[in-house]
Parts: structure tokens; C-alpha cells; sequence
């Protein structure tokens, strides 16, 4: 009897003891943070910006003494007089001459850019060129000598729960390195019209902008830009391959110039993708194509969906406007489109984007009859929606659901049926899957008020 225990002991024994290797083993794989911080940090610096906040002058009411004006500022003292605004952020060199990449809103209208390397040197930091869409800038220092670099890797190639690493320079505390994985990709918040973001649970905070993101063999894989408020674990980076299309001109031109196709897309829902023939969700659908524009030049009509745009499949709608914004202009472009259950391609020789124009990321619903577009930071001032996400309202259909709900061009469509709206493709998304029959409740910005409507699906 107790040679049997002892025999069943010794297997148990074994067994634990085979189950503790293989979880030792695994632990190998993680990768040496100490080791990579040693080597990287050099190349991360922290970055301090200050810029004057003008006082806004008094204005003299009608009737009102004007010498009122002179007794106000004796009395109100020295605190009327221009204020420093500072902003902290971090950056890393691409190029041993101090050329470092940051995000734009670190550095947007500073007066003065100090730059701090790991060493403990301080210079002062010139702007060469930035990019508000995409939120980046390319800043320049004058070291005399070399610097050190932070090679740029391919963020195409990054998967999720691929380790990742942060070093910044949160709440200013430099030098700060954190890690973790990569939790999502493709993600839109609501930033611009080209949302992309890789997602993080690498411990990202304010100051941390503009920082890297490493991959396990030392390679910038993304610049750390933004987090959620009140969230723990949750940090968005922009994929560096978007960074490296747009340095050549920043670089030499200080700012971007993008592509432009000129057509309006939709989300090809399933009930889409079943009614053109398609056995999955993929391409963009046009809904409308511009007057005079590369599409319509090239033969794009209204129902076309676009499968293939310069070699590269169109696996959902967002990525249309990505890649012709990428697109240089004047380049002749293959575009294959699905129309009447044929696979046809056409050339698009792709024109210049106008500063303010529309982007190719509008879409129709023909279900509510309105169209919508991202809510750009040119959009959001002229609305007055500054500090807000959603989409715009840019049509509405006479007689249409949404024009007997009372929604309005202009309108701010911020929530559907309690989900936040972050961009076309949440909108699109939250639309294609409501249910016939069901109601939609949204919730409206239009101008200062905030409102709901309902909607029923017919």
C-alpha cells in the first residue's frame, strides 16, 4: 500500500515537475527590457515648450468712461500681463545630424522648444515641419556630433499580444520605461481622417506624446499620442509606417501635401456584400463620386466597390483614405472596382488634396438618407465642436428618417443607442447593425445644446 502511494507520489512529482519546465521554458521567450532600455534610451529625449498667452484686451462699452480702462489696469495688477503657457512632451532621434520626431501638439505654437537628451545636454529645438493630421512633427537640433539613433522597423509586420516598450517622459519624469503588449490595431478615435492607431496596455500618461514604441528588437514601431481619459491600460501609438510616408516631405518641404481620388464611400455591410455577389464584407463602396475629379476622369461611378487600390487590397472602407492620402501626386494608380459582378480595373491619375478639401471618407446611409464625414480639426473650428468627437452631418434627404427626426446638416452625431461615435466607421458599423423595425436613439451636438432623437427603421 505505501509503495503504491509512494509511486503515485513520485508521478505526481514528475508531472508538476514537467509542468514548471515548460512555464520556465516559456519565460525565455520575455524578451530583456533591461537590456533594451540600456541601448535605447540615448535616443529618446524629453522635450519642455513654452508659449505666450496674449491677454485679451478690454473692450469699452458704449458710454462707458474711456479713461476706465487705464484706472483697470492699475489696479488689476501685474497678473494682466501676458501669461507662459508649458507643455511637456518626448521625442526620439531618427538621424545622428538631430533630426527627432514628435507628435505636432507637443510643439504647435511654442515660442521656445528645449530638447534634453539623456545625457543631460539641453538645445534649442526648430521646427522643420509638421503635419497636423496625423499630429507629427520633425524637429531639429545642433548637436556638433553624432547622435545616437533610434532605428525605424515596419509596424506592418506587428501583431497583437507582440511585446512592445514605451520610454517617455511621463508627468516629466524622463526617462521612464514601460511595457507590455500590443491590445488592438486599426483602431479610430476620432483624432482626424486618418485614424489608425495601433492600441497599447504599455503604461502611456501625459508627457509620454510623441514618444517611441519599441518592438522587442529595438525598432520604432509607433509614436505614443494619445491615451483615454480617466482609462488605465489603454494608449494609442501612431504605426510608423504612416510617419515614414510623410518625413521625406516634412523634411524637405516642411509640411504634407496628400492625394486626392475625389469619391464618397460606405461600410459593404453583409447585406451589402450578399447584394453585389461578394461571399465577405470588404472595399468601399462609392455612394457619390465629385464632379471633375481623378474618379469620375477615370470612369468611377456611383455603385462601384472598390476591391484593389495601387496593388493593395481594400479589406474595409477606412483604408481607402489612407492610402490615396499616401499617394503621390500625379501618380498613375490601378484601382480594380466590382461593378455588375465583374471584377474591371481603371487607371486614376491621382491630383493634389486643396488645404481644407473634402477627404475621401464621407459616407451615405441610405437607410436614414443623410451623409456623414469626419469631424477634421478644420471642421470642428468652423462648427465651434473644438474638443468633441463624432461626424458631421454634411445632407440631409428631404422626407428622409432622419430629416422627419429632425436632424439637421451640421449636426454632430456624437452616441447611437449609448455607443460613443468616434468616426465614419463606428457610424457605419452602429448603422449596418441596427435591426429593421428597432429604433436608433442619438445623441446630437448643434452648436452649444445637446439633444436626442429617435428613429425608427422601416
Amino acid at each position: 500500500m505505501q509503495a503504491a502511494i509512494v509511486a503515485r507520489f513520485l508521478v505526481l512529482s514528475v508531472f508538476l515537475s514537467s509542468i514548471f519546465s515548460t512555464v520556465a521554458g516559456a519565460s525565455v521567450l520575455t524578451p530583456d527590457f533591461a537590456k533594451l532600455a540600456k541601448k535605447l534610451k540615448p535616443a529618446v529625449v524629453n522635450i519642455s515648450t513654452s508659449k505666450t498667452l496674449a491677454v485679451k484686451k478690454r473692450q469699452i462699452a458704449p458710454g462707458q468712461d474711456p479713461f476706465q480702462e487705464y484706472f483697470d489696469k492699475f489696479f488689476e495688477g501685474p497678473h494682466q500681463r501676458p501669461q507662459k503657457q508649458r507643455n511637456l512632451g518626448t521625442g526620439f532621434i531618427i538621424s545622428d545630424d538631430g533630426y527627432i520626431i514628435t507628435n505636432n501638439h507637443v510643439v504647435k505654437d511654442a515660442d521656445e522648444i528645449k530638447v534634453k537628451l539623456s545625457d543631460g545636454r539641453e538645445f534649442a529645438g526648430d521646427v522643420k515641419g509638421r503635419d497636423e493630421k496625423l499630429d507629427l512633427a520633425l524637429v531639429k537640433i545642433d548637436a556638433k556630433d553624432h547622435l545616437p539613433v533610434a532605428p525605424l522597423g515596419d509596424s506592418d509586420k506587428m501583431e497583437v499580444g507582440d511585446w512592445v516598450m514605451a520610454i517617455g517622459n511621463p508627468f516629466g519624469l524622463s526617462q521612464t520605461v514601460t511595457a507590455g503588449i500590443i491590445s488592438a490595431q486599426g483602431r479610430v478615435i476620432g483624432s482626424g481622417p486618418y485614424d489608425d492607431f495601433i492600441q497599447t496596455d504599455a503604461s502611456i500618461n501625459p508627457g509620454n506624446s510623441g514618444g517611441p514604441l519599441f518592438n522587442t528588437e529595438g525598432e520604432v514601431i509607433g509614436i505614443n499620442t494619445a491615451i483615454v481619459a480617466g482609462g488605465q491600460g489603454i494608449g494609442f501609438a501612431i504605426p510608423v509606417n504612416m510617419a515614414k510616408e510623410i518625413l521625406p516631405q516634412l523634411k524637405s518641404a516642411g509640411k504634407v501635401t496628400r492625394g486626392w481620388l475625389g469619391v464618397s464611400v460606405q461600410l459593404v455591410t453583409p447585406d451589402l456584400a450578399k447584394s453585389f455577389g461578394l461571399d465577405t464584407e470588404k472595399g468601399a463602396l462609392v455612394a457619390d463620386v465629385v464632379k471633375g475629379s481623378p474618379a469620375e476622369k477615370a470612369g468611377l461611378k456611383g455603385g462601384d466597390i472598390i476591391l484593389e487600390y495601387d496593388g493593395h487590397p481594400i479589406k474595409e472602407m477606412g483604408e481607402l483614405p489612407r492610402r490615396v492620402a499616401a499617394t503621390p501626386v500625379g501618380k498613375k494608380v490601378k484601382v480594380v472596382v466590382l461593378r455588375e459582378g465583374r471584377q474591371e480595373p481603371l487607371q486614376v491619375t491621382v491630383e493634389q488634396l486643396k488645404e481644407g478639401g473634402e477627404e475621401d471618407s464621407a459616407v451615405t446611409s441610405d437607410r436614414l438618407g443623410v451623409k456623414v464625414t469626419e469631424l477634421t480639426p478644420e471642421r470642428a473650428q468652423q462648427l465651434r465642436l473644438q474638443g468633441d468627437k463624432g461626424v458631421v452631418v454634411t445632407d440631409v434627404e428631404p422626407d428622409s428618417l432622419a430629416d422627419r427626426a429632425g436632424i439637421l446638416e451640421g449636426d454632430l452625431i456624437r452616441e447611437i443607442n449609448g455607443v460613443r461615435v468616434s468616426g465614419v466607421s463606428d457610424y457605419s458599423k452602429l448603422i449596418a447593425a441596427a435591426k429593421k423595425g428597432g429604433y436608433l436613439k442619438m445623441l446630437l451636438r448643434r452648436g452649444e445644446a445637446s439633444l436626442f432623437v429617435a428613429l425608427r427603421l422601416e
